[in-house]
């Protein structure tokens, strides 16, 4: 189960209750936080084709501790492409 970011989950991660912290690039705080099972990996997945996101590619990190710090990494699609090249000023 992934929860996502607040005070509450950011302090169960402080105290080591939750194993896996959830980053993108470019945002210093975490998205969320989870257990680290293979039924996370999948629900990120789905969140992100819910979210009509690219090609998604989760980096995982391991921690002197035993927990994970997971960053997702969004492929960008042609559409995207697309859309930021006609903002281009070129």
């Amino acid at each position: 189960m992934i929860y996502p970011y607040d005070n509450e989950t950011q302090t169960r991660w402080d105290r080591g209750e939750l194993q896996v912290q959830i980053l993108v690039p470019g945002n210093a705080k975490p998205i969320g936080f989870c257990d680290g099972s293979d039924a996370d990996l999948a629900e990120i997945q789905a969140r992100a084709e819910e979210e009509g996101a690219g090609e998604v590619r989760v980096e995982q990190k391991p921690l002197k501790t035993g927990r994970q710090i997971w960053t997702v990494q969004v492929e960008r699609t042609d559409e995207d492409a697309d859309v930021d090249d006609a903002f281009d000023d070129d």
